[in-house]
């Protein structure tokens, strides 16, 4: 089970659990505290994001800068959201054609382990 938060394209947030995410696939599930399994649409998110915490750490300030010195194994990436949030991080595989695209986040030390980007839910994302 993997611990997420799915921001829908509403602003609607949604934590919980998943055992059925895959990129390839249309929809998924979501379990929160013990409820039944909720189905997710794809294409309804901004991003799904895979976190250390549900909680969060609010006393760790949120950044978008590569820890100086720190090697960057993958391409460096820019994500800007069409609700105008910025996401800094690397990625593997960035295919605009592609539904979505995984994101490593630049902070190593983010509640973010990685997040899925719906390539939809993007104005622009661009390598740096």
């Amino acid at each position: 089970m993997n611990q997420v938060v799915a921001r829908f394209l509403d602003g609607t947030i949604l934590k919980g659990w998943t055992h059925d995410f895959l990129p390839a696939r249309a929809l998924f599930h979501i379990t929160t505290n013990g409820a039944e399994p909720l189905e997710v649409k794809v294409l309804d998110l901004k991003a799904l994001y895979f976190v250390r915490s549900l909680e969060g750490d609010s006393d760790h300030p949120k950044t978008n800068e590569f820890p100086a010195f720190a090697p960057v194994p993958e391409r460096k990436v820019q994500v800007t959201f069409k609700d105008g949030e910025v996401l800094v991080g690397t990625t593997q595989t960035h295919l605009l054609d592609q539904p979505g695209f995984f994101l490593l986040p630049a902070d190593p030390r983010s509640n973010n382990e990685r997040c899925y980007i719906v390539t939809s839910s993007t104005r622009a994302v661009a390598f740096v």
